[in-house]
């Protein structure tokens, strides 16, 4: 536990300080202090559901036949996102946009907070990104074992073997086991791979960030300015681009995990 936490503290050390941060050290010794520390990031990850259920709110509750500008923007990612989910799963894949899409809408937010000054992108945390995994995991297995049933989920993850005759039945009686094993082995490293990915790329570009910020603000330490030079700003595109893109494509493996966990013609699962 101590070594989780000293890593933690040398993850914030690297990139730019928010509010969470200066507060703390405002109020350095105090309950509230370690309060904050430990629960920095799912402070933050609580601004971003709140602003994501205000923007819903708002734009269900001002819903026009002509609709305005809000109403325009959130239809359009409604449709952009049940198109995308349609586009890899098909028809049936429509029962599945809330969940993608919300898991989309969700990680670009935490994504994207981080570049605004004084907040943070709570998936900058490996705890975020493993919490997010784990819940993309918990959640194509309950697909599974609902959608094929205890048997039918239990033989998806044994291969689904259709032996045909004695030496077939030999040869998935003795590879089963084998198949079981690597099968739950794969479904196990999804979330790590998921995790890892995510956390790797928004932790890098707050740390690039966060140190041409420092490097900006030594440079004009001779003159005693209170502003360094902007040398973070161009690297601001760089970010908004990874968070667009990662947070496309946690949810387009996650897209492609359920669907493979879905029973499929010739499978004999209907």
């Amino acid at each position: 536990m101590m070594a989780v936490a000293h890593a933690a503290d040398a993850e914030a050390s690297l990139e730019a300080p928010n509010v969470i941060t200066l507060v703390s050290h405002a109020l350095h010794g105090s309950p509230l202090a370690e309060f904050l520390h430990h629960f920095e990031n799912p402070i933050f990850s609580g601004v971003v559901i709140l602003l994501l259920a205000g923007v819903a709110r708002i734009a269900a509750s001002r819903s026009e036949i002509i609709p305005g500008p809000l109403q325009n923007f959130v239809e359009f990612l409604v449709e952009s996102l049940d198109n995308f989910v349609v586009g890899v799963m098909g028809p049936a894949g429509r029962h599945y946009t809330p969940f993608i899409g919300t898991l989309f809408l969700y990680i670009l937010s935490m994504n994207l907070i981080g570049i605004v000054p004084g907040m943070k992108s709570p998936t900058s945390s490996v705890n975020t990104t493993v919490a997010l995994a784990l819940t993309v995991f918990l959640y194509v297995q309950y697909t599974g074992m609902s959608r094929l049933g205890l048997i039918g989920y239990l033989d998806h993850l044994s291969g689904s073997p259709r032996p045909a005759g004695v030496i077939g039945y030999l040869i998935a009686l003795i590879s089963i086991p084998f198949n079981l094993v690597l099968h739950v082995m794969g479904e196990l490293t999804k979330p790590m791979s998921l995790s890892i990915r995510l956390f790797g790329n928004i932790f890098g570009e707050d740390v690039l960030i966060g140190q041409m910020l420092l490097l900006g603000i030594a440079a004009l330490s001779f003159m005693n300015s209170p502003v360094g030079i902007p040398l973070q700003m161009p690297f601001y595109l760089l970010a908004i681009l990874t968070s667009v893109i990662q947070a496309l494509v946690f949810s387009l493996l996650s897209t492609i995990y359920i669907f493979l966990m879905l029973p499929h013609e010739g499978e004999g699962h209907h």
